[in-house]
């Protein structure tokens, strides 16, 4: 693993790491959200191009995070982000514990619920930098 390799600069990179097996889906997600919140000039071209599909449930992920990153930074809602990844068809609950269900139901954001993926709250939040 690369120490020095610099982070994912956008969603499609992200998903180009991962099939390319260069990193896993989470480490690759944070690093892109830590680039995505520092990066305040750039964060529009993190989420405006359309990403290679992965599977129902990363796809999923990645037009959600790209729906609500955009609604919660007030930038233009990404286009691909209503076609990509509405191939999921049962619930994915993030953690897999059954005692969670209930709280992942309530606190999920809308762009998440609205594609079947339920998230906790600060799903997308990063450490201070």
């Amino acid at each position: 693993m690369n120490l020095f390799r610099k982070k994912p600069g956008s969603l499609g990179e992200v998903v180009r790491r991962v099939k390319a097996g260069e990193q896993k889906f989470d480490p690759s997600l944070r690093e892109f959200l830590d680039s995505f919140y520092t990066n305040t000039e750039s964060r529009q071209r993190a989420i405006e191009d359309r990403p290679a599909s992965i599977d129902a449930v990363h796809d999923a992920y990645v037009a959600a995070v790209a729906e609500h990153l955009a609604r919660v930074y007030g930038l233009p809602i990404p286009e691909w982000s209503e076609t990509h990844g509405n191939g999921l068809r049962e619930p994915f609950f993030a953690g897999g514990l059954q005692s969670l269900k209930g709280v992942l139901l309530a606190e999920s954001p809308t762009a998440f619920r609205r594609r079947l993926l339920f998230v906790s709250k600060d799903a997308l939040s990063r450490p201070r930098m």
